[in-house]
């Protein structure tokens, strides 16, 4: 079976290297544009393009599939079954009808729960019991194609959106193996999605990780947890402090929230709208990331009973 695998980041791949190691005919990659990175801006191929440069493994890389000589190009592939994988690009429904058994996904929801570009951020801070990779067959609309398999992780206390992230790569590279097998012997039954239960996990900006204090401590915890490992931040004066891990601390109180209530080893204690919130791990300007225990063994501009600003 003639497979096309279509993704960009790290997650997608983990996707196409378990294809790969389970000798699936993956004949041709699409992956976004190399982008410039670095100090000096260099373009910088994606992580699929890479694994599949590794491979030898042709990459196709069309800003869009606006044109048509791009989607004659797919065409000529003669695919069995596409598979896409956080590939950065709605596909037209041209490119959908293109490959023999159609396009599939492996999306990082439990489908139909969080459709959209955020789905493993937007559970741990919606304080979701359970997760998991839905592989889905594609549809035009975003995320609303029939499912085929779903794999379930349950989200642990201690899982941040980095380990989350890792932890469902596996998952949905183990499922879409299973599914891409279930292809080549013939056909593969779906369930419709139920549209009542959605929800959208719109994308994470960068002005969204800014916390405010007037929030209970248990939601900013875990939206803390979830946008990790692209922390969330405060400002103490005019200087913007990253906070990568904190812990809920129980503790009554009757100051204003953003109130510093006490520094010491065991962390930052800073006032909530309900409790408080213990900071374990912060990152200064220009400098590594820090636990609070190490913080305190040099120079900190932490002082108690100052308010941090709620308000950007």
């Amino acid at each position: 079976m003639r497979i096309v695998f279509a993704g960009t980041p790290d997650f997608a791949a983990t996707h196409l290297d378990a294809l790969i190691k389970a000798n699936l005919d993956v004949v041709a990659v699409y992956s976004q544009p190399d982008r410039p990175a670095g100090r000096g801006k260099k373009l910088k191929p994606s992580p699929v393009k890479q694994v599949a440069l590794d491979n030898d493994i042709e990459v196709l890389q069309p800003l869009n599939f606006k044109e048509q000589s791009d989607i004659d190009a797919l065409a000529a592939l003669k695919p069995d079954l596409m598979i896409v994988v956080a590939y950065g690009l709605l596909l037209p429904q041209a490119v959908l009808d293109i490959p023999t058994h159609g396009c599939i996904n492996s999306h990082a929801s439990l489908l139909p729960r969080w459709r959209g570009a955020a789905p493993i951020e937007r559970a741990i801070q919606a304080g979701d019991a359970v997760t998991g990779v839905t592989v889905m067959q594609m549809e035009a609309g975003l995320d609303t194609g029939p499912m085929i398999q779903k794999a379930e992780t349950p989200i642990m206390p201690s899982d941040t959106g980095g380990t989350l992230l890792e932890r469902l790569a596996q998952i949905g590279s183990d499922t879409i193996v299973k599914v891409a097998n279930k292809f080549a012997q013939g056909p593969v039954l779906s369930e419709v999605q139920d549209e009542s239960l959605t929800c959208y996990a719109r994308k994470i900006s960068k002005e969204e990780g800014f916390i405010n204090w007037h929030e209970n401590a248990e939601a900013v915890v875990r939206k803390i947890r979830a946008f990790n490992p692209r922390p969330c931040f405060t400002l103490l004066g005019d200087t913007r402090i990253k906070i990568l891990k904190a812990q809920v601390y129980p503790q009554q109180h009757y100051s204003l929230p953003g109130t510093v209530l006490a520094v010491n080893s065991m962390g930052i204690i800073v006032a909530c709208k309900d409790a408080a919130i213990s900071l374990e791990q912060v990152q200064l300007p220009n400098k590594k990331p820090q636990m609070v225990g190490d913080l305190l063994n040099g120079n900190h501009p932490f002082l108690e009973n100052y308010v941090l600003a709620s308000e950007l």
